[in-house]
């Protein structure tokens, strides 16, 4: 098939996801696949996939990209000078293929937007559709909906600067909708909370205030209708932030988790229990902490996993024996499913 990996985008994720978008672009080439990595961003001088394919192959641009310690700022990015979102072309070039696996983290990759701009034209896709996506990614709207089907997760509020605070220390303050731990602050006393606000305001002027929850965090990935196994993540130090997450060696993963076959099921059964209560298909990655006292807590849900060198679903993946060229065209194939492509 001719397949075009969207990647990069203005985002803070942004460089998370053009690793992630050189791995899947790199893994779908094994499996026989004609493949075009794209930045959604800035598009390309080609006015189909055809064209741009033999533009690509004529660059042949390395597609190891190395995630550093620090996420992009938006100003680093809109230093390319592209004004629209989606950048020249991207429409008709991914119309002009036969599939488009989207490598996207956060922005309108994420938060359905993009998946409702393909709808309308029409071009196929991989992952959740525009509602499952927007679901997912505004942590306000999933963590209601956790609370609705009596998922448990932790308690929260979202404030703006009018907003008077009633979750204190110690808690986690966070943007709402970005991902990779982007923006997250975790407060132990009061007299540090302010300054953490105005840290998170410069991703996103909605904040959310969540109580702290302590304890073990795990994380269960979701293939259509399969659960794959158990991780559990360990950063050395700190928190699992953005740093510890893409950082080879920063934090230690163990999939799958060794914990009791009680509680492997409770964590695999929530995690599709809350898949289909977001509307999410395809595959996703749910991720929770459980307390000391076996209490499970339902952190947020992915709608777009990171694909990255360092990431737990294809390691979730690995632990289930499904390499990462092959956990790739499974999404495929369970994606173009739904367009009535393959049964």
């Amino acid at each position: 098939m001719d397949i075009v990996v969207l990647a990069g985008g203005l985002s803070h994720e942004r460089d998370v996801s053009l690793s992630s978008g050189g791995k899947i672009a790199t893994a779908l080439e094994e499996k026989g696949h004609k493949v075009l990595l794209l930045d959604i961003y800035l598009g390309m001088n080609a006015n189909n996939f055809e064209e741009a394919f033999q533009n690509q192959t004529a660059k042949n641009e390395k597609r190891d990209y190395a995630i550093g310690k620090q996420e992009p700022t938006l100003k680093e990015i809109t230093d390319f000078n592209q004004t629209d979102l989606v950048g020249r072309n991207v429409i008709s070039i991914c119309k002009s293929a036969d599939f488009c696996f989207l490598a996207l983290h956060g922005g309108i990759g994420e938060n359905g937007k993009l998946q409702a701009l393909f709808d309308i034209y029409n071009i196929k896709y991989s992952g959740s559709n525009y509602k499952g996506s927007l679901l997912a990614m505004d942590k306000d709207i999933s963590k209601k909906l956790m609370t609705i089907n009596n998922i448990l997760t932790p308690d929260w509020e979202i404030i703006d600067d009018t907003s008077q605070r009633e979750i204190s220390a110690p808690c986690v303050v966070k943007p709402i909708d970005n991902g990779s731990s982007i923006g997250v602050e975790i407060i132990e006393n009061n007299t540090d909370l302010d300054k953490a606000i105005k840290k998170v305001e410069k991703y996103q002027s909605k904040i959310m205030i969540e109580k702290k929850i302590s304890g073990r965090e795990f994380s269960v990935g979701v293939l259509g209708d399969t659960v794959l196994p158990v991780i559990e993540i360990i950063p050395k130090h700190g928190f699992y932030s953005y740093e510890n997450k893409y950082q080879q060696g920063a934090t230690v993963e163990i999939a799958p988790a060794e914990i009791s076959e009680q509680l492997t099921k409770e964590l695999s059964d929530l995690a599709l229990y809350v898949h289909n209560v977001l509307e999410l298909t395809i595959y996703s990655r749910i991720d929770f902490i459980v307390t000391s006292d076996a209490k499970i807590y339902c952190i947020e849900a992915n709608s777009l996993p990171g694909m990255t060198p360092t990431s737990l679903l294809p390691q979730e993946a690995a632990a289930k024996g499904i390499n990462f060229a092959a956990l790739c065209e499974s999404i495929v194939h369970l994606s173009l499913a739904k367009y009535h492509y393959l049964s």
